[in-house]
C-alpha cells in the first residue's frame, strides 16, 4: 500500500460498510389504534407549550400568572407597568426578566429637567413587594449639560402604588369578564 492510500483506506472501508446496509429491510411500526386500523399520531409537546409562546395572556388557561409558559413574571404587574409608563418612551422591556427601562422623558411643563424610570417585577404573584421602581432625574445646567439631580424617595413608592392599583384593576376586569 502506498503512502497516499493510508489516509483514504479508513474512509473507503466505512463507505463500503454503509453501502452494504442498503438492502437491509427496515420495519416501520406505527400505532394502529385509530379507526379502520389507520395510524394515529399524537400531538407532540412543544418547547414553548401546547399553544406556543403567549406573552400577554394575563393568566388565562395556564398562562403566565398561573405558572404556564410565557412571561416569567406576574402578567398583571407587567401589563400595569406598561400601562402606567405608556406616556414615556421605552428603551427596553424584558418580559422574561421582568425589567422595563424607559428612555429619558422631559415633561412639557418643565423643559429644564428630565426623568428616566426602571421598573423591576420581582415575583410571579400579585403582591406589593413584587415590584420595584427606580426614578432618575437630571437637570440642565446653564451650559446645556445634563447633570444628575436628587429625586424625592416618595416618587418611586408612589409609582409602585400606581402600578399596583392598575394591576388590581386589570385583574378585576379579567375576573368580571369570565
Amino acid at each position: 500500500m502506498t503512502r497516499w492510500m493510508l489516509p483514504i483506506a479508513p474512509l473507503a472501508g466505512a463507505a463500503l460498510m454503509v453501502a452494504g446496509c442498503a438492502d437491509v429491510p427496515v420495519e416501520y411500526s406505527y400505532p394502529t389504534s385509530g379507526p379502520g386500523g389507520k395510524p394515529t399520531y399524537e400531538k407532540q409537546e412543544k418547547l414553548t407549550g401546547p399553544d406556543g409562546l403567549d406573552l400577554f395572556s394575563l393568566g388565562k388557561d395556564g398562562g403566565p400568572a398561573t405558572g404556564g409558559s410565557g412571561v416569567a413574571v406576574n402578567a398583571f404587574l407587567w401589563r400595569a407597568s406598561l400601562d402606567t409608563l405608556s406616556f414615556m418612551p421605552l428603551s427596553s422591556a424584558d418580559p422574561f426578566g421582568g425589567v422595563i427601562i424607559t428612555d429619558w422623558y422631559a415633561p412639557p411643563q418643565s423643559q429644564g429637567e428630565r426623568f428616566k424610570i426602571t421598573v423591576y417585577i420581582l415575583d410571579r404573584a400579585l403582591r406589593s413587594d413584587g415590584i420595584r421602581a427606580n426614578v432618575f432625574r437630571q437637570q440642565r445646567t446653564g451650559g446645556g449639560q445634563w447633570v444628575d439631580a436628587a429625586v424625592e424617595p416618595k416618587l418611586g413608592k408612589d409609582l409602585e402604588d400606581a402600578i399596583l392599583t392598575r394591576a388590581r384593576q386589570i385583574r378585576i376586569q379579567q375576573t368580571a369578564s369570565k
